[in-house]
């Protein structure tokens, strides 16, 4: 059941979605199908798309508030104690004899590129019955993810009603995800998304075509090492991805979407925003954890002027080629 206390106060950005405790298993490299090989380590570290993306917006200087459900694990006692340490106001919603959400994460030491094993119970399901307007009201700015779409919409009606902007991370076709992308201001999904929801493999088509049919303001994707790319309903921004040497990919769209969020608080142009997370993103895959890497305002900023960038997954002549032919189809 929710928490009985419903006051809350103005934050900075407040987040509905997924918390999870992660298993980093290190190996040497990823297994072939049906071998045995020695893992370097095992840690756990505590994750989850919104928690995490809340811890990396606090280490930036804002105030939070985080909205999600636990177990009554051991779990579920980390997830606590870590959003209390990082100050973060945390209203969960405990389910009674149930697991907390888990992962086992494989990093291949040679890439850092990880592949993710989760197991959510379905009584985990956060929905709108567990939510308080009031939890989302008197804040700045709300972070959503797709996992648990219908409630996540919900908040983002209250959201829109209250002219608050809505920054959304969603990966997958989740049940209710289309309601929640037509009361969604930014959404940043996983490069697989679009094609996954409209059947369009370019993106330079189907982040436009997001765009007007759901009325994002900003429609955009990360492409991993290569960086992001939006639509801003009249051109194409791209920010190439910045080299760094990948200990651990795990977490960096959920720091990406922390930048999007600190940016929009700041009043940031678009492509600063993009600049900065891509940055803040790179440099959390330098550290183990989805949290392990979240560098502060300085070492981001320092490491923006003369960090190498990744080749372009997209031409300046190919963007304004299909802005201008959106143009035209308009």
């Amino acid at each position: 059941m929710p928490q009985k206390k419903t006051h809350a106060p103005v934050v900075d950005v407040t987040g509905v979605g997924i918390n999870a405790t992660d298993t980093i298993i290190d190996l040497p490299r990823f297994p072939a199908f049906n071998s045995k090989i020695e893992f370097c380590s095992a840690n756990v570290f505590p994750g989850g798309q919104v928690a995490s993306a809340l811890v990396a917006c606090r280490r930036w200087g804002l105030s939070a508030r985080y909205v999600g459900s636990v177990g009554d694990d051991p779990a579920a006692v980390l997830q606590s104690r870590e959003l209390q340490r990082h100050h973060i106001e945390a209203r969960l919603i405990r389910i009674p004899n149930c697991l907390s959400q888990l992962s086992y994460i494989l990093v291949d030491g040679r890439s850092g590129e990880r592949t993710i094993l989760w197991k959510r119970d379905s009584r985990l399901t956060l929905l709108p019955r567990h939510l308080r307007q009031n939890w989302i009201i008197p804040s700045r700015a709300l972070l959503v993810d797709g996992h648990d779409a219908v409630a996540a919409a919900h908040a983002a009606r209250w959201a829109h009603a209250a002219k608050i902007p809505v920054v959304a991370d969603v990966d997958n076709l989740h049940p209710g995800v289309e309601v929640l992308l037509q009361h969604t201001d930014y959404l940043f999904a996983a490069h697989e998304f679009p094609a996954r929801l409209l059947k369009i493999s370019n993106l330079l088509s189907s982040l436009p075509a997001i765009s007007k049919r759901f009325g994002c303001r900003v429609a955009g994707v990360t492409l991993g090492r290569l960086g992001a790319l939006a639509w801003d309903g009249a051109r194409f921004h791209y920010c190439r991805g910045y080299r760094v040497t990948a200990v651990d990919t795990t977490g960096a769209g959920d720091v990406f979407h922390a930048g999007i969020v600190y940016g929009i608080s700041k009043h940031w142009k678009l492509d600063a925003i993009l600049e900065f997370s891509c940055a803040a993103a790179a440099l959390n895959c330098t550290a183990r954890g989805a949290r392990g890497g979240i560098k502060s305002l300085r070492e981001i900023h320092n490491f923006m002027q003369g960090a190498p960038r990744s080749e372009r997954a997209f031409s300046p002549e190919q963007l304004r080629c299909h802005a201008r032919s959106q143009g035209r189809s308009s």
